[in-house]
């Protein structure tokens, strides 16, 4: 018995210095804000504020997925090389996967410059027009385009449903009555 009560306190005490060790060990866990969700405009807000930062600042990707409904979809759109609009579509994860270390090597800036807001009841469609940069301090964005959001309340919050975007292009510029309203 005595043996056995031996053992049973070395395991015990090294789970505490491996709990110790991981706590050390573990990389800076960012919050989550529940307030930023609490109506649309805050959502969109963080939306953008979340995937931008000068080049080198780490994201919040746990406040970023946060925003997303569990099987929402991010669907970039685009031209391809046969000359035909396709799209993309991307879970929250697949998205920080596919675009987190790029956004973060080369700085990042979506900011919005229009919104139109249609609501009806619980559901909503928002049609935000951007300008994208990399640094803040950049004077002249490198990419302008639309991201067609639509948004659950469920009562208590809203969710990002779906992210549809497309960039703009010399073919397809943005009709004026999107862009920025003086």
């Amino acid at each position: 018995m005595k043996h056995l009560f031996t053992v049973l306190l070395l395991l015990s005490l090294i789970s505490v210095q491996a709990q110790k060790k991981s706590k050390d060990d573990t990389p800076k866990v960012y919050a989550i804000d529940s307030t930023k969700v609490i109506t649309l405009d805050k959502t969109i807000k963080t939306l953008y504020d979340v995937i931008s930062g000068e080049k080198g600042k780490k994201r919040n990707w746990g406040q970023f997925k946060f925003l997303f409904h569990k099987d929402a979809k991010l669907i970039p759109s685009g031209k391809g090389k046969e000359g035909y609009y396709r799209v993309r579509y991307m879970s929250p994860d697949d998205y920080v996967k596919s675009s987190g270390s790029w956004l973060v090597e080369n700085g990042f800036f979506e900011k919005e410059i229009n919104r139109e807001v249609s609501i009806f009841g619980n559901i909503a469609h928002v049609f935000s027009t951007y300008e994208a940069f990399k640094s803040e301090s950049d004077e002249s964005p490198f990419m302008r385009g639309i991201n067609s959001i639509q948004l659950l309340h469920d009562g208590r919050r809203w969710w990002i449903i779906n992210i549809y975007w497309t960039q703009e292009t010399e073919d397809n510029p943005i009709p004026e009555k999107y862009l920025l309203k003086s």
